[in-house]
């Protein structure tokens, strides 16, 4: 099983980018898919995941950030809106089989993860 997250950037604060996650050897329709970020000297926190029926996304982050994805593609997208320097971090897809988590160690699989830095 292999995830591979592209998208991320050097972007100014107000910005939008959309990060994409293609998977193979699972079918992402089948499992849960987070997304997760880890800035400078800190800890991997959830930004949320979709699953087979619905999507979740941290409180903090919910109106800015929304999780889709294209079945065709076996991709999973997430789209960041109003960017802040705050974003600045390494994002980080995610599989799982669990139907629903935002603790990093019930992923089963992760990709390498995109840079995504926000400028003031």
């Amino acid at each position: 099983v292999q995830l591979q997250a592209s998208g991320g950037g050097l972007v100014q604060a107000g910005a939008s980018l959309r990060l994409s996650c293609v998977a193979s050897g699972r079918t992402v329709s089948n499992y849960v898919v987070g997304w997760f970020r880890q800035a400078p000297g800190k800890e991997r926190e959830f930004v949320g995941c979709i699953n087979p029926a619905s999507t979740s996304y941290a409180d903090s982050l919910k109106g800015r950030f929304t999780i889709s994805r294209d079945s065709a593609k076996n991709t999973v997208y997430l789209q960041m809106n109003s960017l802040m320097p705050e974003d600045t971090a390494v994002y980080y897809c995610a599989l799982g089989s669990v139907r629903w988590s935002k603790v990093v160690a019930s992923y089963d699989y992760w990709g390498q993860g995109t840079l995504v830095t926000v400028s003031s």
